[in-house]
Parts: C-alpha cells; sequence; structure tokens
C-alpha cells in the first residue's frame, strides 16, 4: 500500500504552552526548534496518520533567559540529560466536522505518559509553489508531576508558585514530502 509522508514545516509552524505562576497569572512560554512528520495511507482520509514530533528542550523560550536557564536545568527538564521532548501517536480518531483526537505516548525527562490531545484539522492546499501542506491545531493538558517537572515552592499563601497542570498549544503546518 503506498503512503504519504509530511513533514512539519517549522517558518509555519508554533509549540507554546502556558503554566499558571503564583496561582494568579500565565507564563507562557515556547519551544522555537522542533520537527515533526507523519504518515498516511494513500487517500485523503488522515484517520490512520501516525504522527512523530520531538521538541528541543534547549529551544526554550518564556521570553526571559534566567528563567529558560532554570527551566533547561536539572530542576526542571534536565536538558543536558533529556535534551528532546518527544511524542510518538498510537491513534488518530475522527469525531465530528474537523475535530480530531490525537493520543499517544509523550516522553519528557525519560518518562513516557499516554495523552490524549484535541486536534482542529485546519484542511489542505497547495501553496504558490504547488506543495500540498496541511495545517492542525492541537491542544491539551499534562501535569508537570507525571514527568517529574518539580518545583514545590509556595508562596506567603500556602500556594503553589506554578501550577501542576502545562497547557499544550500547537499550531502546525505540514509540506506532503514526495518519498
Amino acid at each position: 500500500m503506498a503512503s504519504n509522508h509530511w513533514v512539519i514545516d517549522p517558518a509555519h509552524s508554533e509549540i507554546h504552552f502556558k503554566i499558571r505562576h503564583l496561582v494568579i497569572s500565565n507564563i507562557t512560554g515556547a519551544f522555537t526548534k522542533f520537527e515533526g512528520r507523519f504518515v498516511t495511507g494513500e487517500h485523503d482520509n488522515f484517520n490512520d496518520a501516525y504522527f512523530t514530533i520531538q521538541m528541543n528542550v534547549y529551544s526554550i523560550d518564556t521570553n526571559n533567559r534566567q528563567r529558560d536557564e532554570h527551566l533547561k536545568s536539572a530542576d526542571f527538564f534536565d536538558a543536558d540529560n533529556y535534551p528532546v521532548i518527544e511524542f510518538l501517536s498510537t491513534s488518530f480518531t475522527h469525531i465530528e466536522g474537523d475535530k480530531h483526537k490525537l493520543v499517544g505516548d509523550l516522553t519528557i525527562k525519560g518518562i513516557t505518559k499516554e495523552v490524549v490531545l484535541d486536534v482542529l484539522f485546519g484542511g489542505t492546499a497547495k501553496d504558490g509553489f504547488g506543495i500540498d501542506r496541511a495545517g492542525f491545531e492541537i491542544t491539551g493538558n499534562i501535569n508537570r508531576n507525571d514527568f517529574n517537572i518539580h518545583a514545590n515552592d509556595v508562596t506567603e499563601a500556602g500556594g503553589l508558585v506554578l501550577g501542576e497542570v502545562i497547557k499544550l498549544h500547537a499550531n502546525v503546518q505540514f509540506t506532503n514530502v514526495k518519498e
């Protein structure tokens, strides 16, 4: 059976996260270096798609250099020992309309957990160079404690300095690669 291979176009994609800070606001960050691909059957239906995404932990950017360096340290992501965060899908299922569920194994700091993500399929289009493109908006939540990302500092009122839930949000555009 023939298959279609697609790769992330990093110039037209972004991967962000948010986490509560001091219980009063959110800190937003991004991974600026990442790669990924997905493979489908020969038809236009993406239901059998298999996705892989790898994010370079050293590329974390929260718009604060000191915080970024701390996030790369052993206190958080331990980038020296675990320089890549990886997602490998196990299923991609159509729900209704443009809505899909993406299930897969997320590995952070050598710990792998199954995650379920919501996907809004933006559709496909040919660009000005005749290249087929597909767009997806991916959202979901993970608990940082599941991946041993700890910062147990507390506020004066006893609340956690950082929330436990990390909100994920990615807009990714893939280009079709003829292999």
